[in-house]
């Protein structure tokens, strides 16, 4: 585009620009080497510069065109740069008489090369010589280096020969893409006119294959990198999967294949249709609108859409609240649904460039899907259907109207996928997605349409990949429409890694690997209770739709059991089915929120939850769905922790749910937990094992994983050799961000108090806390803090540090540093968010303890200063139990007052909620008195 439809010609003007720099020199005499000269010369290139990003910015929100305003950068960049150039030729550096060599081609490569540029990206540049470097030019380069330089912009540049350049093509893939985007800026025309010449003729004829290798190869590679889901809630908008890059790739790969410049020779060639052209146009554009705002908002190179952008951005983009979903969200959501666009770009040019290509170029076909290099296209048919063949692996129509004769056809090709574990061809895909209309209200009731697609659902081979397919061709959203609804949704939080259409995806493919056997060391219980499992199906029916109805103004389990007692008929399933797979929805959360916030030590707590269950069938489908619905969520959520908390709840609850019979008494689960343990621990004497074994309340033993209990034995018989009952362990998790300290002492009851004041003291973010009590007054803490160094080893010393406060303050050797300012600040990512904070007082949770449930944002510090509180408002803590949700905090403390009675008095349950909103919210907490005794603390974690 030219300046004056880019509306740059009114920003900077190159000849105006360079007659103000002329001015500059006759005021120094012409002496175009002077300091001051360049100082000044400088001063006016810089403001230059900015007024016209300025005016950019203001264009960008007018006018809300990215792929223009990269445009816009470009070009006024290339006028600086011209500026410049022509100052050097003229004033700093003239020659008079220039001989053949001294000749220079100033050459945009990269992305610059495209015309096109993010606010904050580097100005790749190519000095092109025609022979070898000569001292005039090395100037005039240098000069233009240091005045970029000097601008603030960040310049990625090389300085080669026509020779060496053709050289560095042949021996470097990343030169020959560069090159590939080579565009004249200033200086030597004709020097840019040979390279072009030479690169077609000597790098690009007949090298066709090797490069769509090397570059479907790279983006492979970067997807493992960034991320291989497009549905990441923190994409990259540049690098990651259904990003800027892929894009690129798709352009590079046409214009070195093709030989085309633009879009339009595309068309031309007949790769993409214009309608799909406009698809890529207006892909390009959003998402080049996205990155201009990302890198004007935070003022750098910045490529990761995070938490703490996702809001200003989608102001900026002018996105407004709806019912049940925020302007964010609905951003977020067009975010996916270009990036899920992207991918069907793809999809699309593979399946052009395979069709046209693949007789003379067959080594293309292995990198674009399954054909095998140099086979002749041998079809055969498919046992059941005259409608589809199999043509070098993978599924094509026999008929062009396939879908239109038979429009079930449309569920049944996924079934064949599924069936026979090969895919679909592009050109196939193509036709499915163009027959989608097909699929109506008559469709939605067809019998065997139904039938099909719940064969599909309830595949026991991988019915994960079949449903994410189905999904991408936008057939299940168009199947079922309440689906639809939540493809590409962003849930705006920090707990759930994926959107929702790809969780619950993901989560048909963890159920799934549970019925298989696969990964049954992290959630035993599930993978052997699926195996005596009735109904596959409404196990299948209910994971599919348990967040169906995300994005609702009405609680989503609510929503999504009404939507379930419509969809359950029409796919076959019987009344009792039914009701099934709606309750499972309604009470999807149920059991996860029990076993991570409450007392499962307390009788009252079983008895309410079996009281929701009713069934020992429902319970067993309930524990198999939470697993699998944890597990989706994003990695490692679930950990061994949460599997021992879901393990216990089932226990208790199945026992009574059996009439007292269940498969093992709590007693007998004891017991083999310690037979369990006794296996595992080498050189201890039987009298020792006794000993040990004997320790523990019962609820230790079933809510500790093996691997803890372990460790904490080991710790303990350390001591026990110690005059010292005081020791603590450091143990750094790299993958999950967090470390783990231990600390063993004699119990007392300000002991979790002071342990979470000296973390925050220290600087340490609790973010999950476990806390026992032996039989003989020793309590066992467990602490997850936020780990804040990359290597294990600083990570340990840092743990070391905070292991030595905790200890100076337990034996009183010396006092917990007071930190100023109460309340640290959230991190950048928590800042994204508000939460209204919340204090439950209720008695109605446990029969001898008055529960406090307080949800907020967490922050740093937040434990410390809610049990200095509690200790302030003179209560017994019982017990406690600390979660982290991303962003949000659940604590919940099972209290008494100082006679070991409930709260009853509603004026002082008045207080305590409005002094622990203010702890809450990091207002100063009152300190305990020093008479207060409380009862030795139990803390349970998530």
């Amino acid at each position: 585009m030219t300046p004056e439809e880019l509306k740059v010609d009114q920003l900077v003007d190159p000849k105006s620009l360079l007659n103000e720099l002329n001015k500059l020199v006759e005021k120094y005499d012409g002496d175009g080497s002077s300091f001051k000269l360049r100082s000044e010369v400088l001063t006016k290139l810089k403001s230059t510069h900015k007024e016209a990003r300025k005016e950019i910015e203001k264009l960008l929100m007018d006018d809300g065109q990215g792929r223009r305003c990269s445009e816009r950068l470009s070009c006024v960049q290339d006028m600086i740069i011209q500026v410049i150039y022509d100052f050097a030729v003229t004033h700093v550096y003239p020659v008079e008489n220039p001989t053949k060599s001294e000749r220079i081609s100033v050459i945009a490569v990269g992305g610059y090369g495209r015309g096109t540029l993010a606010p904050h990206s580097d100005v790749d540049l190519l000095f092109l010589w025609p022979y070898k470097q000569t001292p005039w030019g090395d100037q005039v380069v240098e000069f233009i280096l240091y005045m970029l330089w000097d601008m603030g912009l960040k310049v990625g540049h090389s300085t080669r020969n026509l020779d060496e350049t053709i050289k560095q093509c042949r021996e470097d893939m990343t030169v020959r893409t560069a090159i590939l985007e080579a565009r004249y800026v200033w200086g030597d025309l004709e020097l840019f006119q040979e390279l072009t010449k030479r690169f077609d003729k000597e790098i690009v004829s007949g090298s066709g294959p090797e490069f769509i290798a090397a570059k479907l190869a790279e983006r492979d590679d970067r997807h493992e990198r960034h991320g291989a889901s497009r549905y990441l809630v923190e994409p990259n908008v540049k690098e990651g999967k259904g990003g800027m890059r892929d894009l690129n790739t798709l352009f590079w790969i046409a214009k070195y294949f093709y030989r085309v410049p633009n879009g339009l020779g595309l068309v031309e060639k007949g790769v993409f249709s214009r309608r799909v052209l406009n698809r890529f146009r207006k892909s390009q554009d959003f998402l080049w609108a996205v990155r201009c705002h990302l890198h004007f908002l935070t003022n750098r190179p910045e490529e990761r859409l995070s938490f703490d952008v996702q809001r200003e951005i989608a102001d900026r983009l002018g996105y407004m609240d709806h019912p049940g979903m925020r302007a964010v969200e609905r951003f977020m959501k067009h975010y996916f649904l270009v990036a899920k666009d992207v991918g069907d770009l793809t999809r699309i040019f593979a399946a052009a460039l395979e069709e046209q290509h693949v007789k003379s170029a067959p080594s293309i076909s292995r990198f674009l899907g399954s054909f095998v290099p140099g086979s002749k296209h041998k079809r055969r048919s498919i046992k059941g259907t005259r409608d589809f063949l199999v043509e070098n692996g993978r599924i094509v129509a026999a008929k062009e109207d396939i879908f239109e004769k038979d429009p079930v056809n449309l569920i049944r090709v996924f079934y064949l996928i599924d069936k026979t574990n090969l895919d679909m061809h592009p050109e196939l895909l193509k036709l499915v997605r163009r027959s989608r209309r097909l699929i109506n209200a008559d469709f939605r009731k067809n019998e065997q349409a139904n039938r099909l697609f719940l064969k599909i659902l309830t595949s026991r081979s991988d019915p994960e990949t079949v449903l994410r397919a189905m999904n991408e061709s936008s057939i299940l959203g168009q199947f079922l429409p309440e689906f639809r609804k939540v493809v590409a949704m962003m849930q705006f939080n920090m707990y759930h890694h994926y959107t929702v259409d790809e969780h619950l995806i993901r989560s048909i493919g963890v159920l799934s690997e549970i019925e298989r056997g696969m990964g049954g060391d992290s959630h035993p219980l599930a993978t052997d209770l699926i195996k005596s499992v009735h109904s596959r199906k409404v196990l299948y029916v209910a994971m599919l739709l348990h967040d169906v109805a995300k994005g609702r103004p009405e609680d989503h389990s609510i929503a999504g059991a009404k939507i379930a007692r419509k969809i359950c008929p029409r796919l076959g399933l019987s009344p009792a089915e039914t009701d099934t797979v709606a309750w499972l929805i309604e009470q999807h959360l149920e059991m996860s929120t029990v076993a991570q916030s409450r007392d499962l030590s307390d009788p009252k707590t079983i008895k309410d939850f079996c009281r929701k269950v009713q069934s020992l069938e429902r319970l067993q489908l309930l524990l198999i769905l939470t697993v699998a619905d944890i597990r989706a969520v994003g990695p490692n959520v679930f950990n061994g922790w949460k599997g021992q908390l879901l393990r216990t709840l089932y226990y208790e609850s199945e026992t009574i749910l059996s009439g007292g019979h269940g498969r093992m008494s709590q007693q007998q689960r004891v017991d083999f937990a310690k037979q369990e343990l006794a296996e595992k621990l080498e050189g201890w004497s039987d009298e020792e094992l006794d000993n040990y074994l004997n320790r523990h309340y019962p609820a230790y033993w079933l809510r500790v994983d093996l691997k803890s209990k372990i460790n904490h034995a080991n710790l303990i018989r350390m001591t026990d050799a110690e005059e010292e009952h005081l020791a603590t362990a450091v143990k750094p998790h790299a993958f999950e961000g967090v470390t783990e300290i231990t600390v063993l002492a004699p119990d007392h009851p300000r002991l979790l108090s002071t342990i979470a004041q000296a973390c925050f003291a220290a600087g340490a973010n609790i973010v999950d806390a476990h806390i026992d009590t032996t039989k003989d007054g020793l309590a066992l803490d467990t602490i997850y803090i936020s780990r804040e160094l990359p290597e294990d080893d600083d990570e340990y010393r840092r743990g070391e540090r905070i292991c030595c406060l905790i200890k100076e303050a337990l034996r009183g050797t010396a006092p917990v540093p007071e930190v100023k300012g109460l309340a640290k600040k959230p991190n950048a990512r928590s800042k994204a968010f508000s939460l209204q904070t919340t204090v439950l007082v209720s008695n109605s949770w446990s029969e001898n303890y008055t529960v406090l449930e307080v949800t907020g944002l967490d922050r740093p510090g937040l434990l410390s200063d809610l049990t200095t509180e509690i200790s302030a408002l003179n209560l017994n803590i019982a017990s406690a139990h600390v979660g982290t949700f991303g962003e949000k905090a659940v604590d919940v403390f099972y209290v008494t007052d100082l006679t070991g009675q409930k709260v009853h008095n509603v004026g002082r349950q008045e207080s305590i909620r409005d002094r622990l909103k203010n702890a809450f919210d990091g207002k100063k907490p009152q300190k305990a008195p020093m008479s207060s005794r409380r009862r030795p603390q139990k803390l349970t974690g998530k």
